[in-house]
């Protein structure tokens, strides 16, 4: 078991104009669950494929250990990869699947053996040993995919996106499977996924990219609840935080009839910038319906309802606010406009067309500068 350091690493692209990794400090401890995560195109794999020795390291250095990898040859890092695509050979029983990384490296048929078998009871795989992946179904190939990983009993587990062809109920069922696994292993593991509800339920620590750009490392509470931008606050979260750019006028952000006072933090922080604007968040389970119109309420024209069962979601449009934002984060094909998400219980279901105040709850209010992104004091 290892730990994993990134220095300044760096990955540029030949015929580039930008690094696809630029410049990457972090730190993963030995047997932690790092999740890479981010939107399409982020870095996240190129990061994922620098660790592995699939890509070259421009700037910086990667380390393993104490020892310096960034120029040593994939197969001698003393890692194991799990591929999107299973990567089976067709050929071949699940047995043979599972330990010809361990024959290709002159280990003895019995200790080949007794390391498949293992792994394969860990996996609940020992019925399937005899049977070629075409009769296996995708949940049970990426499970000899990952037997095949842990066969090797390498430093370091490095997964991309293991469970995107997987339909929705395999997924769930998987990623549990994936993360309880990776616990009573203890195997150092970066998981590269682009669905952040993934990165919630199975790091350890998450860390999040945008073009190539590390922005927030943290535990999924420290993400979720104090984001240190706005694109990791419209990133992490589903549904994803209400992002609005409101104006400044006094000491009340100010958009259509909404007026939320702000603190003397964040005034002071804004004159600082010299900014007029600013943008704030709040989380749809940070919203609840107002009885009546009061200090700092919403206005709300309900537009949807959706009935989830467990909870309930009232998209509302926000009441005298003209003009569509695009999201200052988050999905890039996103656009916010007016529109604000309340998660409430069922039963609490205003019907469309009805005109609601929401409210913000104490502590659910997150600021944001308009200019740099950045969080703002509170």
């Amino acid at each position: 078991m290892a730990s994993v350091t990134f220095e300044q690493a760096t990955r540029i692209y030949p015929g580039a104009s930008s690094p696809s990794v630029d410049h990457i400090s972090l730190e993963i401890q030995d047997g932690e669950f790092l999740v890479l995560v981010g939107p399409s195109g982020c870095g996240k794999s190129t990061t994922l494929r620098m660790l592995a020795g699939l890509e070259e390291v421009n700037e910086g250095r990667i380390l393993i250990g104490d020892r310096d990898v960034s120029n040593v040859a994939p197969k001698d890092r003393d890692i194991a990869m799990v591929f999107q695509n299973y990567a089976l050979y067709p050929h071949m029983s699940v047995r043979e699947n599972m330990g010809f990384a361990l024959k290709m490296d002159g280990r003895s048929k019995e200790e080949i053996s007794q390391r498949v078998e293992d792994a394969a009871r860990m996996l609940d795989l020992s019925e399937l040993l005899d049977r070629k992946p075409k009769a296996l179904s995708g949940g049970q190939r990426q499970r000899v995919a990952m037997g095949r990983a842990i066969v090797r009993e390498p430093q370091v587990f490095l997964m991309d996106e293991p469970l995107s062809n997987l339909d929705a109920k395999l997924r769930v069922q998987t990623r549990t499977q994936i993360a309880s696994l990776q616990k009573k292993l203890g195997v150092t593991t970066v998981y590269v996924t682009h669905d952040q509800t993934e990165a919630l339920t199975m790091g350890d620590r998450i860390a999040v990219l945008e073009s190539g750009v590390l922005q927030q490392v943290g535990t999924p509470r420290e993400l979720y609840e104090r984001p240190a931008n706005a694109f990791v606050a419209g990133f992490i979260g589903s549904p994803a935080m209400n992002l609005h750019t409101f104006k400044v006028e006094g000491d009340q952000a100010v958009r259509g009839d909404a007026q939320i006072p702000l603190s003397p933090a964040t005034l002071a922080a804004l004159e600082q910038e010299g900014a007029s604007t600013i943008t704030l968040g709040f989380r749809p389970e940070a919203l609840e319906i107002a009885q009546h119109e009061g200090p700092g309420h919403l206005p709300l024209l309900i537009t949807l309802v959706e009935e989830l069962g467990s909870d309930t979601y009232l998209y509302g449009a926000l009441e005298g606010a003209s003009g569509r934002h695009a999201a200052p984060a988050g999905d890039p094909d996103t656009e916010l406009g007016n529109q604000v998400v309340i998660r409430t219980t069922p039963g609490v279901s205003p019907a469309e067309g009805s005109r609601i105040f929401a409210r913000i709850t104490p502590g659910g209010l997150h600021c944001f500068s308009t200019s740099s992104g950045l969080r703002l004091p509170q």
